[in-house]
């Protein structure tokens, strides 16, 4: 089995078309491409929503270059630019669309509202109309959402529209200013939240039904769509229903997803970590059955936004996940000659190796194990604001815990396992009983996660007592307390090891829980003020009455916490205890940023540890238990596999080689 790339390129319409698709396969070709992904009057060629005749000269543009690509034995896509619209950019509505309306009372000028039946006409008969051609996918841009229409200040969904299916689910006067502020209302969420979330789940559904039925139609049924989506914090604000989406766009049980996973940019090899989670959680988010292409995406242009060698990490990433293709976005959007580029058909070539010897080894679905992420898709319903007023401040997801746990060296997984981490507002998600039962298993806690349980009625599971969070700027004397918090000493206990004594920072903490450690709790760190006196505990473990092992940190913002080899091994202690005394997990030293991607095999184990330090590391494997045989490979970027030596003394793995900046280092053993 072989990796599949999917390349989209804009072509230009025009009495060219034909001759610059020709180009484009001949690209395809040298480039072990399998299909083009066409895109048409996107970025610097959008004047706005297309009709009449700029709809028509997309249309024969495409029908051209579908021709001449299917001949040279390409599969075909096609990518139209906007749904709803991505922002207004100087463009101006041209169709009488109803405009998107901020919270703030902003509207767009070039941006359609989900509840514009013009727009749904205009969307509807758009999508039916290439579907003539009898493409692979129609995609919907990630302009198919409520957030991130500039320039209004969060996105659109409260338009008049809108407001009024607000008003007949509540059967009170609704306005734009009420009810943005009983959505983002302080204290326990408002119940309008929910109602607008269900307002804008059900118009964007019906938007999806409308065009999966006119596609279907006038495809016969040849022809699928495919989503692109953004964070799932965010998507989570919007009250999506993922299941529902994904059915709603279904055309006989076939639909395709387009996951954002990376950043589009030049980013530290540490944001490695962003592209695992959020693949790992996308996965769990939508059906089995939906197809997974994620993005790989240099904007705007080429190897200038972003090194080859992050593209070619990102795109092992993506195969990591078990991936059905690679959806390739590497080209400048406006250049419209894909043979002007051989540098990219150079990356494109030099990243094959590695990434069909991942298909080769682990065809469909990853099994994946590690630290259990919480993944809900309604969290955001659940959220308690501190200020109000701010859309945003209800987007929360698993990202700062899978964050902290991958840069460190410990894998996660979306699926569920005896070791969960629990940090935040996610702590709100859950219901009692979803809670005692992680309580009755490994948790680890943040301290405002650790404060909301305290606060739910299981105080007495967790080991410590929760007496409040205290902001920075709230803590001084002049408050009743013995000084501002600064800094986190590791106490002199067993687990500590080599870190007994040492000191971690805390001082760019928004706030800390204040802990009190309840009998049969040890304490393996205490907060200290700057001269020395002890604010608190730091990080404590307890077993709990019902056999659970709980974990808890003072901190509150864990991805503000300084990374360092001492906060690495408290967390290794602390993994290894949670998981008591059936350990499962391997953990990695050897380095900073060393970020493990941990699945099942037939016979086994597969590790993946992605360098994310820009020095060349050696990495240190920490099994759970003594390995009968191991094997491993190296993949350094843009370079053929390389088999490498992986010798084991006891439980510790060690290797013959290190590993580059952004290489990975795949271990196998059972």
């Amino acid at each position: 089995m072989s990796a599949r790339y999917h390349l989209r390129f804009q072509l230009h319409p025009g009495p060219d078309a034909a001759e610059r698709a020709a180009e484009l396969a001949a690209f395809c070709r040298e480039s072990g491409v399998d299909e083009a992904v066409l895109l048409l009057g996107a970025e610097e060629l959008y004047a706005g929503h297309p009709a009449g005749p700029a709809e028509d000269r997309l249309y024969e543009t495409a029908a051209t270059a579908t021709a001449v690509l299917r001949e040279a034995g390409l599969d075909v896509s096609l990518n139209p630019w906007v749904t709803a619209g991505h922002a207004d950019r100087g463009r101006a509505d041209r169709l009488g669309f109803a405009p998107m309306v901020g919270p703030a009372g902003d509207v767009a000028a070039a941006q359609a509202s989900f509840a514009c039946p013009r727009f749904r006409t205009w969307i509807t008969g758009h999508y039916a109309r290439f579907a003539d051609l009898g493409l692979r996918v129609l995609w919907l841009e990630d302009d198919f959402r409520y957030h991130n229409h500039a320039p209004l200040t969060w996105g659109g969904g409260f338009e008049p529209a809108m407001l009024e299916r607000l008003e007949a689910l509540t059967g009170e006067r609704v306005t734009r200013e009420r009810a943005v502020s009983a959505v983002t209302a302080p204290g326990t969420p408002h119940p309008w939240r929910a109602l607008l979330q269900q307002v804008w789940r059900t118009a964007q559904l019906e938007v999806a039904e409308l065009i999966a039925k006119a596609v279907a139609e006038r495809s016969d049924g040849r022809t699928q769509l495919g989503l692109m989506s953004s964070e799932p914090g965010v998507h989570s604000v919007e009250g999506r229903d993922w299941a529902a989406l994904f059915d709603a766009l279904s055309i006989d049980g076939r639909v395709s997803h387009r996951p954002h996973f990376a950043r589009y940019g030049d980013a530290p090899g540490r944001e490695l970590s962003f592209s695992l989670w959020m693949l790992e959680v996308q996965r769990a988010l939508r059906p089995p059955y939906v197809r997974s292409e994620p993005e790989i995406e240099n904007w705007p242009h080429t190897a200038w936004s972003k090194s080859d060698t992050q593209t070619w990490s990102e795109l092992v990433a993506a195969q990591l996940a078990g991936s059905d293709a690679m959806f390739l976005n590497v080209h400048p959007m406006q250049s419209g000659r894909a043979g002007r580029f051989p540098k990219v058909a150079e990356l494109l070539r030099r990243s094959r190796p590695a990434l069909d010897h991942l298909a080769a080894r682990a065809p469909g679905p990853p099994r994946t194990h590690g630290v259990a992420l919480p993944v809900r898709q309604d969290a955001a319903a659940h959220v308690r604001t501190r200020r109000g007023g701010d859309l945003a401040e209800l987007a929360v997801d698993p990202g700062p815990a899978a964050d902290f746990l991958l840069r460190h060296g410990v894998p996660v997984t979306a699926e569920d396992a005896p070791v969960r981490v629990l940090f935040g507002q996610l702590a709100r998600a859950f219901d009692d009983a979803e809670l005692r039962r992680m309580l009755a298993d490994g948790l680890l806690l943040d301290g405002t996660a650790a404060h909301i349980l305290a606060a739910r009625g299981f105080g007495e599971l967790l080991g410590v007592s929760v007496e409040e969070l205290v902001e920075r700027e709230a803590v001084g004397e002049g408050a009743g307390t013995p000084g501002p918090y600064a800094m986190e000493r590791v106490l002199p206990v067993a687990a500590a090891g080599e870190s007994a004594g040492a000191y971690l920072s805390v001082n760019v903490q928004p706030a800390l829980a204040r802990l009190r450690p309840a009998a049969g709790a040890e304490t393996w760190t205490e907060i200290l003020t700057p001269d020395g006196r002890v604010w608190g505990a730091g990080r404590c473990v307890f077993t709990n009455g019902l056999g659970g092992r709980v974990a808890v940190l003072a901190a509150t913002a864990v991805e503000l916490l300084p990374y360092g080899d001492d906060g690495r091994e408290l967390l290794h202690a602390m993994v290894r205890h949670l998981e008591g005394d059936r350990p499962t997990l391997p953990l990695v030293t050897g380095g900073p940023h060393l970020m493990p991607h941990l699945t099942r095999t037939e016979d086994g184990w597969r590790l993946a540890v992605a360098n994310g330090s820009a020095d060349p590391a050696e990495p240190r494997v920490h099994l759970p238990g003594e390995p009968v045989r191991t094997g491993g490979t190296l993949l350094s970027p843009l370079a053929v596999p390389e088999a490498v030596a992986a010798a084991a003394d006891g439980r510790t793995v060690g290797f013959d080689r290190s590993v580059p900046h952004r290489g990975w280092l795949l271990l196998d053993w059972r």
